[in-house]
């Protein structure tokens, strides 16, 4: 018979039989309520595809099908679920209206093809005509052009402020979208992917500094100088060592990985560790600039009133101990979730705590005294306000450690990670602070104190030393006069020990105040925040 997706048949009528019984089993298990939007919205979805898909409901039943599509539509409506405007037409049974409007749909996009097919087609020939005019034309030697996935951030924005600093005579570009919610702050000029002045920029810059945001299409010509940002420490495994673990990362290119490093000049690394891997998996002529991560020199010229203003931004209320729970994206999973129950958490860890959570991908992060801050377009900014770190195998933790600050590591699933990435670093076995491997001993960890005790100090001594060598706050600076001012010895750099990174706000908190027993309002929860706002 074959698989159902393929076949014509009543069997998919079984589909409200068991959606009848999922959502049974959720009435009978109030905790999994918070699912029931979710879960209405997929039914709904789920009901337009087999109704709109050729070949799948039998001929004349399509009307009876969607008849019970909208009984089950009216029976299980969640009030606040927020639904496409072709719902509607299963909510209303509109049997002939719906293939009238999809009928017309399918027309509407035929002649839009026709259209503007040809004018893309002719567009897309003009602007590479443009590039290769412009790469026989010479190099602007006071040009650099920036880049980066997301739009402003990271390495690169640490080294367009530095430019700006350093070498003043030396004129900026970044290559971002208009319409990205976060604005550039003032100084270097906006330029739009993929137009004219986004190709000429690539061709007549002469440095070029970025991530794979800025090589796609890149043809790097005699006398340009590419220096690369690898978005910091690597834990997991990277580059040519994905050929062996497919299912790691999908879609993995090695061979457009290969041509992409025969590009580079500079590699930017934060330690000796960093560049052993890279020049171990992105095998190429380039060298390495081991100067630190430029990206966290902000910790160390940040203030106290910066703390402040970050945390009353996020909506911390005072006297709160805010964590920062970042877990690490799992590629090799389809849909990304949290590994923590998150209220069971936040209940765990008391009144006093507020867990600052950012989740990759649609994750719900609901919870009591729990703030999302999954779309703040800073993460430097969020480790300024945060008091610790909770996380597992993100390499946002190597940055964190720059500051000083306690760090909590969940293994929960380390196995399962390793097994499927592979690793670089032991955590488990070197971790940067106390170690917990699910809620209950996470909740133990930070209610009897070990998260910011004796022993946690001085192992993130020993991480610091091992990965934070060079984050004096000078990272960037180093690069710049390196590059641009042809200084090939770098600056003296700073001993951990003589370091003063910003205090956590706890720090600065006197000690009543730091009692367990105290208690803090529920945060306000985020605030719309311009990284135009966050720039230190």
């Amino acid at each position: 018979q074959g698989s159902i997706l393929s076949t014509t048949s009543r069997k998919h009528f079984d589909l409200f039989d068991q959606y009848e019984r999922v959502f049974a089993y959720v009435a009978d298990h109030p905790e999994l309520a918070v699912w029931k939007p979710e879960l209405y919205r997929r039914m709904i979805d789920h009901y337009g595809v087999v109704f709109t898909r050729p070949g799948r409901l039998p001929r004349g039943s399509h009307g009876e099908f969607l008849r019970r599509a909208r009984d089950h539509h009216r029976r299980y409506r969640v009030p606040k679920a927020q639904l496409r405007r072709r719902h509607l037409l299963i909510r209303f049974g509109l049997h002939r209206t719906f293939r009238a409007l999809r009928y017309g749909a399918a027309v509407r996009r035929r002649l839009r093809g026709l259209v503007l097919g040809p004018a893309r087609a002719v567009r897309s020939a003009a602007l590479r005509l443009h590039y290769r005019v412009q790469l026989r034309l010479p190099l602007r030697p006071e040009r650099a052009v920036f880049a980066v996935e997301g739009g402003y951030g990271g390495d690169p924005a640490a080294l367009e402020e530095a430019m700006r600093r350093y070498a003043p005579h030396v004129r900026s570009s970044w290559i971002a979208d208009p319409a990205h919610p976060h604005p550039l702050p003032a100084g270097p000029r906006l330029v739009t992917p993929g137009t004219a002045a986004h190709w000429t920029a690539l061709a007549r810059s002469t440095y070029l500094f970025g991530d794979a945001h800025l090589t796609r299409g890149l043809r790097k010509r005699d006398g340009q100088i590419l220096v690369r940002t690898l978005g910091g420490t690597p834990l997991g495994h990277t580059g040519l060592d994905l050929v062996e673990r497919p299912g790691a990362v999908p879609g993995a290119d090695p061979m457009g990985l290969l041509r992409d490093v025969a590009q580079w000049d500079h590699v930017v690394s934060g330690n000796r560790h960093s560049t052993l891997t890279w020049q171990r998996v992105h095998p190429g002529r380039w060298t390495a600039l081991e100067y630190g991560s430029p990206r966290t020199d902000v910790f160390q010229r940040a203030t106290q009133d910066d703390v402040a203003r970050l945390r009353a931004t996020l909506g911390i209320p005072a006297g709160a101990v805010a964590v920062l729970y970042a877990p690490a994206r799992r590629e090799h999973h389809r849909t990304q979730h949290l590994p923590l129950d998150l209220p069971r958490l936040a209940r765990g860890l008391g009144p006093r705590f507020v867990l600052l959570v950012r989740a990759h991908g649609d994750v719900p992060v609901e919870g009591p005294r729990v703030v999302d801050v999954s779309t703040h377009p800073c993460p430097e900014g969020l480790c300024l306000a945060a008091d610790a770190l909770l996380t597992d195998q993100s390499p946002l933790l190597f940055d964190y450690a720059g500051l000083d600050r306690p760090i909590v590591l969940h293994t929960g699933d380390w196995a399962a990670y390793t097994a499927v990435r592979g690793a670089y670093v032991d955590l488990p076995g070197a971790p940067p602070g106390a170690v917990g491997r699910d809620e209950d001993e996470l909740v133990d960890v930070f209610t009897d104190g070990h998260w910011n005790g004796a022993r946690a100090a001085l192992l993130r001594a020993a991480f610091r030393e091992r990965f934070c060598p060079w984050d004096d706050g000078r990272a960037a600076e180093r690069v710049v006069r390196h590059i641009v001012l042809g200084r090939t010895e770098p600056s003296p750099v700073v001993p951990l020990g003589e370091r003063r990174p910003v205090r956590s706000a706890l720090a600065n908190t006197p000690y009543p105040a730091r009692s367990p027993l105290a208690t803090v309002p529920h945060p306000a929860g985020p605030r719309p925040v311009s990284r135009a706002a966050e720039h230190l």
